[in-house]
């Protein structure tokens, strides 16, 4: 489905053919202003490397389908969740849903039988996908306003937050996910995830996030993805409590995850915030040529009171 005059959907386009794998033997110039033109040198254009990449993939991008959800009934839906209700179980192609612009109060789950699909906002017209889920009601995993179970998920341009209140120190389940994702080879172009403990749960498998703005206080990214931050703001709201900004997960050395940021900047409010705490024992977490923000205090690290933890 083509609309003519709307550049947002023209843009869709280029986006879903920009599906590839870098390479590694490349790395990651320390020259910011060298990025984006690192990035399209090595992130090459899904016709350029069809023979690396997974056959189901290569066919799911060859015949795109776009679906619009509208507030104001111009589209096919009017939720996001009707719309996702409409793919079929065992889906191969690459489905775009194009939102629309507005609040979007739902609950989402993009189950593992649904492949191949994409959040899509217009620039400027971002919408926001929130609801107020807590681990008291829910868990903490499945508070997610979002839940990615399926593989090849992307999303650009969307803001998804978790609107229940910030705990402190004395709630119990206050913990309030936006999104979780536990999909393999996901990615994330220019989203914005707003929570206070617990924003973003990046569970399992492989990701890519960039020029994304994630918030939260306590371990606000957390999780045993594999996964790769780049050109991203992760903003500390701090004091109320320790605040740190990632817990992750590897239990020990046969475990192939962990969380890398490369040219993130660090802002936020406080002095006593960590990067991190060693959720297990081999917590894996690097951060390169990040702008780090005068929001830590001296340690930066915590053992998590594991001393064994310190390595």
């Amino acid at each position: 489905m083509i609309i003519d005059g709307d550049k947002g959907m023209d843009s869709i386009a280029v986006l879903s053919d920009r599906v590839a794998l870098s390479d590694d033997n490349a790395p990651m110039p320390a020259d910011k202003t060298q990025l984006g033109s690192w990035f399209d040198t090595h992130v090459t254009p899904l016709d350029k490397r069809k023979s690396t990449l997974d056959p189901a993939l290569v066919a799911a991008e060859q015949g795109v389908k776009i679906v619009k959800v509208m507030q104001d009934g111009s589209g096919e839906f009017k939720t996001i969740t009707d719309a996702l209700k409409s793919i079929p179980s065992g889906n191969t192609q690459r489905i775009i849903l194009y939102i629309g612009p507005g609040n979007y109060n739902e609950k989402i789950t993009v189950e593992k039988t649904k492949p191949f699909i994409t959040f899509y906002g217009a620039p400027g017209k971002m919408p926001n996908i929130t609801y107020g889920g807590t681990a008291k009601q829910y868990g903490t995993v499945d508070s997610a306003t979002v839940i990615v179970l399926s593989d090849y998920f992307v999303a650009a341009n969307i803001m998804i937050s978790n609107s229940a209140p910030r705990p402190d120190i004395n709630t119990k389940g206050g913990q309030a996910v936006a999104l979780r994702i536990s999909g393999d080879k996901a990615s994330f172009y220019d989203v914005q995830l707003y929570g206070f403990q617990d924003t973003v749960c990046d569970d399992a498998h492989r990701h890519f996030f960039k020029n994304c703005y994630i918030q939260g206080t306590v371990d606000y990214i957390f999780g045993s993805g594999k996964s790769l931050y780049v050109n991203c703001e992760l903003r500390t709201l701090g004091d109320a409590m320790d605040t740190f900004i990632t817990a992750q997960a590897r239990k020990n050395e046969q475990e192939d995850n962990g969380y890398f940021f490369v040219h993130c900047e660090l802002t936020g409010t406080g002095t006593g915030a960590y990067l991190g705490r060693a959720w297990f024992s081999h917590s894996t977490v690097v951060f390169s040529y990040c702008n780090m923000g005068n929001i830590f205090n001296k340690v930066a690290w915590s053992n998590n009171n594991h001393k064994e933890y310190d390595k």
